[in-house]
């Protein structure tokens, strides 16, 4: 299982690729082909040609993880047209979830990921986290 975190970073390759390719053929993608850094903990999301599955590929500073999800009905309803010479397309966290779901993520409304306390908000949540727990 791995958690989608608002801080994680997630490239989407815009062309779909082979999936007869294995983690070691994906990584030598991301690096020669996308010109990125594979073991910064970036996740990188890849369609194939017929938009039936997708498969994630992520460093987690201990070995690589891969994640395929196949769609066991129809083709993913959105993917990014490619913009002029770019490769990859961020997305956030939100976006990936929706479309692991096969959703549409640009047309999906999101809360902001960072919310800012007001002042009386953020004088009583530091309040009660250095209160002392009560003792049993």
């Amino acid at each position: 299982m791995i958690q989608l975190t608002p801080q994680l970073k997630i490239l989407l390759a815009y062309q779909p690729i082979d999936f007869r390719k294995g983690l070691d053929g994906l990584i030598g993608l991301c690096r020669d082909h996308l010109g990125a850094e594979v073991y910064d903990g970036t996740l990188f999301v890849f369609r194939n040609r017929r938009g039936t599955a997708l498969r994630i590929i992520c460093f987690d500073g201990i070995g690589w993880w891969l994640f395929i999800r196949r769609f066991s009905q129809g083709r993913l309803q959105w993917w990014p047209k490619a913009q002029a010479d770019a490769l990859t397309r961020p997305i956030e966290a939100q976006q990936l979830q929706v479309l692991l779901y096969n959703g549409l993520p640009e047309q999906a409304s999101f809360v902001s990921p960072w919310r800012s306390l007001g002042p009386v908000q953020a004088a009583s949540a530091s309040s009660s986290s250095s209160s002392p727990s009560p003792t049993l």
